[in-house]
């Protein structure tokens, strides 16, 4: 009987799911699309309205010598260091939007060229030219390798400008950006590094990168994308990271958030916010109050508040107010008194007790009861309590932290949240992101969970397949953070050493938007998204700026004969835009995938047609 043909790894994941095949300079064609006359194409003007576009992201186009003023502030008024970061981070950012345009743009290209248009829309920019060393992808370790060099650096020559010659490497935010879009595309963390530097009195600059684990000393790198030094210690789990951290969370915790294994990384604007209001108020002991939707990660912050705060030696307690029974919350918070009622054989301590000198987390404070609400407020305004069953007060040095999905202001209005403890809750409030507004951080979540699990589980990870990493990247995220860690956490489980793929993770009835349904991830995504595309999207434009659009033009032909011929290219234009949107039944982003525009671009044409 012969013996069946071996099939790669590689091969495997693109019959599972369209994965990131092996990729490298040997690979790469200069010729092959995205080319960068099709990078250019997505560049778009609209003066009547000041705004640029490249596809939907919104561009500026500033003078570089304003760039170098900025930069010369930031680091005369911050120091080196802290301008780094901001930079860095900043680059992080627009790397990852690239990535994620080239990636729904051009979601069938070749692997090779796909990691190239980052450098092409690098030197779009106005950035930096970037010419190619050497780089490759295997999809079997998931590992990425490259050298560049980089001519024409814009931060080089403010920095020369600014400062004469340097004594280090300073185009810190071109390698933001190519860290950003790199570990976007990939789905994993990829670190890189100037080892030269035009700003340095060489020729040019050259940038080594490498994905996170070939590095010893990535933690160095990982530091400039992190906005306080407390943030990001967990990117490179380790097996001894996600055991400290399960012992972390410390006795008293009977909430979800017990298993919300995830470190504070990000680097997202509104991530980095909180960051710096928690840096601000953590060495005070001023009461504060997190909100934001569940999962969003408030007891993790909680956590980390005690940690850099001065009771950081004492103990962190936590309680979940909305599991403990209206009957029994007096006695957990303040504690019994041998006999108080039956079954009380004896006296135990409650979890202000148990927190003195140290901090007590109120997780869902807005459950409790009015009663449990007066007590509380009480406590809050002498710093004593009597036990259940006892007369005898109790003082206590304890920093209250609380936390709430619900809006507690609106409870107050409605009668079911005192005003007095609202106050007292709400010195110095935080509200926490929910991740579809920090999206810029899910690359490095990713990165984050794939290697907490794949070591817990000992499991070995092959990172993601690129229409998962697409999902990802556009799903609402209901559950926030804590569903992201369960998604990968079973996809880890059921993928067993290949790429992480939709079938892997999105198994519990999950809907996946719209957006993620690109034309060229039909059948089993769509079905995922509770909707088949071929109903929404008719088979005639399945690619649409191709053989859809060579349909329609014939179908004009079939259904009057000669006038389509006759159509002025204007006019032909506000034909192709009104059949798109009735196709799409009226969804303008949906119309402009027909196309192969952006929404941006087809509102102007719309407008212009109007003209």
């Amino acid at each position: 009987m012969p013996s069946s043909p071996r099939i790669s790894l590689a091969e495997m994941a693109r019959h599972q799911g369209g994965g990131l095949s092996s990729a490298g300079t040997d690979r790469w064609s200069v010729d092959a699309h995205p080319t960068l006359a099709d990078l250019s194409e997505c560049l778009f003007f609209s003066p009547g309205d000041g705004r640029i576009w490249l596809n939907d992201q919104r561009m500026l186009l500033i003078h570089s010598r304003s760039m170098g003023t900025l930069r010369r502030e930031l680091i005369d008024q911050l120091g080196i260091d802290q301008a780094r970061g901001l930079l860095t981070r900043a680059g992080y950012i627009s790397g990852a939007r690239d990535a994620q345009l080239v990636r729904e743009r051009w979601p069938d290209a070749d692997p090779s060229t796909i990691l190239m248009a980052g450098t092409r829309l690098h030197t779009l920019e106005g950035l930096v030219k970037v010419v190619p060393v050497s780089f490759s992808y295997d999809p079997e370790t998931g590992r990425y390798e490259g050298e560049f060099l980089w001519h024409n650096s814009c931060e080089a020559d403010e920095h020369l400008a600014a400062y004469g010659v340097a004594t280090a490497p300073s185009c810190w935010q071109q390698v933001g950006y190519a860290i950003g879009y790199v570990s976007t595309l990939l789905g994993h963390l990829v670190i890189f590094r100037e080892v030269q530097c035009r700003a340095m009195g060489t020729a040019h600059c050259r940038v080594i990168g490498r994905s996170a684990e070939l590095w010893s000393d990535a933690e160095e790198d990982l530091r400039y994308l992190n906005a306080q030094d407390f943030v990001g210690s967990g990117m490179l789990a380790s097996e001894a990271d996600a055991s400290a951290e399960d012992g972390a969370q410390g006795a008293g915790e009977q909430d979800d958030d017990t298993d919300l294994v995830t470190a504070l990384v990000g680097t997202s604007s509104a991530f980095n916010a909180a960051c710096h209001l928690l840096n601000r108020v953590a060495a005070t002991d001023a009461t504060v109050l997190f909100t934001g939707e569940s999962g969003v990660g408030k007891e993790r912050f909680a956590r980390m508040l005690h940690q850099i705060g001065k009771r950081a030696k004492r103990a962190c307690i936590a309680i979940n107010c909305a599991a403990i029974p209206e009957t029994l919350i007096e006695a957990e918070l303040f504690g019994v008194e041998r006999g108080a009622y039956t079954g009380a054989t004896q006296s135990r301590a409650g979890r202000f007790e148990l927190a003195d000198g140290g901090t007590l987390f109120l997780d869902e404070v807005g459950t409790l009861s009015l009663v449990a609400q007066g007590k509380l407020l009480r406590v809050l305004q002498e710093g004593e309590f009597e036990r259940v069953g006892s007369a005898r007060p109790v003082k206590v040095d304890v920093r209250v932290v609380a936390a709430t999905n619900e809006d507690l202001a609106q409870a107050v209005r409605e009668g079911r949240f005192r005003q007095d403890l609202f106050f007292r809750l709400n010195v110095f409030p935080i509200h926490l992101p929910p991740l579809r507004e920090r999206r810029d951080d899910i690359p490095l979540l990713m990165n984050h969970f794939l290697k907490l699990y794949g070591q817990r589980h000992g499991i070995a990870v092959r990172g993601f397949t690129q229409r998962a990493i697409q999902a990802l990247l556009n799903y609402s995220f209901p559950g926030n953070i804590r569903e992201l860690q369960n998604l990968i956490e079973r996809g880890v489980i059921l993928a067993q050493g290949h790429p992480l793929d939709l079938p892997h993770m999105f198994i519990s009835g999950e809907r996946l938007n719209d957006e993620v349904l690109s034309l060229a991830l039909q059948g089993e995504t769509g079905m995922l998204a509770g909707k088949s595309v071929e109903k929404s999207v008719e088979k005639s434009v399945a690619h649409p700026t191709a053989q859809g659009l060579l349909d329609v033009l014939r179908q004009w032909r079939q259904e009057a004969a000669g006038e389509a011929a006759a159509l002025t290219l204007p006019e032909m234009e506000r034909r192709l835009i009104a059949e798109a949107i009735e196709r799409a039944e009226g969804n303008l982003s949906a119309a402009a995938r027909l196309l192969g525009i952006s929404r941006a671009q087809l509102a102007y044409r719309q407008q212009k047609g109007q003209g």
